[in-house]
């Protein structure tokens, strides 16, 4: 995997604040905006592999939901931040009341 799309994904992790999330389709459009290339699989495979230093909890997936291999940890760290959840079992996040993209501060991509 390219070392510049790996610091463009985990720099747009570091950039969302605590009590938001986004998704991996969304990092992904960011991330392309700057690079080119790269799908949400391609971010989680960033998560996956690089994502041990970053937030990597305030990311899910399009419903919502936390990554399966991690999920009781992410629900905890994001309920300790106060993440709007929904009352699925398990919990998701609420996106519509939680959800942040890269575009919403008015930084540059």
């Amino acid at each position: 995997m390219a070392e510049d799309y790996v610091e463009v994904v985990l720099d747009l992790v570091q950039r969302i604040p605590p009590g938001r999330a986004t998704t991996y389709g969304v990092l992904a459009e960011a991330a392309r905006e700057r690079t080119g290339k790269g799908s949400a699989r391609t971010v989680g495979t960033v998560m996956a592999q690089y994502g041990g230093g970053v937030p990597w909890w305030r990311v899910v997936t399009a419903s919502g939901a936390a990554a399966e291999r991690v999920a009781g940890r992410a629900i905890e760290l994001l309920r300790s931040e106060g993440v709007a959840m929904t009352r699925h079992d398990p919990p998701r996040v609420d996106l519509t009341e939680a959800g942040w993209e890269p575009w919403e501060d008015g930084s540059q991509m």
